[in-house]
């Protein structure tokens, strides 16, 4: 299950969108021979009453929460209500939190394992030893999972999958479809859908830790497995649209075109966006892209100065970004992008360098994001060690430095964003993509525009 989010928190995600990575150790379960069902409450909201009578009521023999460093305390008040309602079933966390920070979790008696990083075979494993009754020892040798033993906390390091063909299509069936949001901002055609093609990060940017969870090396679904499951979820779910997970979808060049190449073959009429970075694009492959339906592509910026983006280890100049957005724009492909403020030893300049940056970039979608430091990148240890934050959020930590804290950054980050939605040419682009009446209706600020 997910738990309720955040009380007051700015840090809850607000689109409605599945939980993905809790669906996919769904499936696998499924494909191992277990009865599943799950309850995604950080969209429904329930109470945890009714948490816990949901528990009585299917009674199962094992519970499993995923917790990122926003919902721990989320987390550990429904792992408690959990244990309460039914004190015989063991409670097994896993996700963002759990696989950087797994003795934060362990340090609660009601949680009985933690998975660590990717979670579709130990969690199968797992579970596979548990309802065979089989001792704390053998759990405790699971790849991936860290637990008790003899009052010492045991973590074994996860082990990658390799093939990830292995890996059923996420378990949608099991969620409330109808209650998510089904439109993507980047593109026109609805219901929309996320899909993951590709998991594994070789790039290490000092305020990013995925790595940790999924690897140093990218691990790609193959061609024929991502346009499989895109021709599933158009039978299914009536996908018109997708947004294909993944940080670097174009790392590897072939399989990128074959992927276009099969979903022009099978005469998938989709609309689709992705996520990569500059130096993963070329003419070439941007065509192919826009032939087969892609519309957006999202890059993460981050910065127009120099100084941060060697700071933040990106390996990215600022011509680079400048050249790869004018590729996209003469391959007609549109441009969304992101930029951090409030880097730890970031100037108040160096915040205006990047606002200016990013007026000249002119991507069609733009967000201004304010930083907080987050379990477990470098630049995380670096707020810690040298005590740049004011205050603490569970384990999320507000920076402040001689030059900014997190309000200061907030008042400069609202005033960046508002001077970019409401500039007369990006109103008017606004209205030629979507229409003077949608952007009448759903205001100018709308979708990140």
């Amino acid at each position: 299950m997910t738990t309720a989010p955040p009380v007051k928190s700015p840090w809850g995600v607000p689109a409605r969108v599945p939980p993905l990575g809790l669906a996919y150790v769904a499936a696998a379960l499924e494909k191992a021979g277990f009865q599943v069902s799950m309850l995604d409450n950080y969209q429904l909201h329930k109470p945890i009453d009714y948490v816990k009578q949901e528990i009585k009521r299917l009674n199962p023999e094992i519970i499993g929460i995923t917790c990122g460093s926003v919902t721990y305390e989320r987390c550990i008040e429904t792992a408690k209500a959990a244990k309460e309602a039914l004190p015989s079933c063991k409670i097994v966390v896993g996700g963002w939190h759990p696989s950087y920070m797994p003795d934060s979790m362990l340090q609660h008696p009601e949680i009985d394992y933690v998975v660590m990083g990717e979670g579709e075979e130990a969690m199968v494993e797992l579970a596979t030893l548990i309802t065979k009754g089989q001792d704390e020892r053998a759990i405790a040798k699971i790849p991936g999972v860290a637990c008790r033993i003899n009052g010492k906390n045991i973590k074994n390091p996860p082990k990658i999958i390799k093939d990830l063909d292995q890996v059923p299509f996420p378990a949608r069936h099991l969620l409330p479809m109808d209650i998510y949001d089904r439109r993507i901002a980047y593109f026109k055609a609805a219901p929309a859908d996320f899909v993951n093609v590709i998991r594994g990060c070789p790039y290490s940017c000092n305020y990013c830790e995925t790595q940790k969870l999924w690897g140093q090396k990218c691990r790609a679904f193959s061609p024929s497995r991502v346009v499989d499951e895109l021709e599933y979820m158009i039978k299914n779910y009536g996908s018109k649209g997708v947004y294909f997970i993944g940080d670097n979808f174009t790392i590897n060049k072939k399989q990128t075109i074959e992927i276009c190449h099969l979903m022009k073959q099978r005469k998938l009429d989709l609309e689709w966006a992705c996520d990569t970075r500059v130096d993963l694009i070329s003419r070439d492959l941007l065509r192919e892209m826009k032939d087969a339906g892609c519309q957006t592509i999202f890059f993460g910026v981050q910065s127009g100065s120099p100084r941060i983006l060697k700071k933040l280890n990106i390996n990215l100049t600022l011509e680079q970004f400048i050249q790869g957005f004018k590729m996209c724009r003469q391959e007609e492909i549109q441009i969304a992008c992101s930029f951090l403020l409030g880097i730890p030893g970031e100037t108040i300049d160096e915040m205006e360098a990047t606002f200016k940056f990013a007026k000249k970039l002119d991507p069609d979608w733009c967000q201004f994001n304010v930083y907080v430091a987050c379990p477990d990148s470098a630049l995380y240890q670096e707020v810690l060690e040298k005590g740049l934050y004011d205050r603490m959020e569970g384990f999320l930590a507000y920076v402040k430095t001689d030059e900014f804290n997190y309000e200061s950054v907030m008042k400069i980050q609202k005033r960046y964003q508002r001077s970019v939605y409401l500039s007369p040419k990006r109103i008017l682009r606004k209205i030629r993509r979507d229409g003077l009446l949608s952007v009448l209706r759903k205001g100018f600020n709308a979708g990140m525009a």
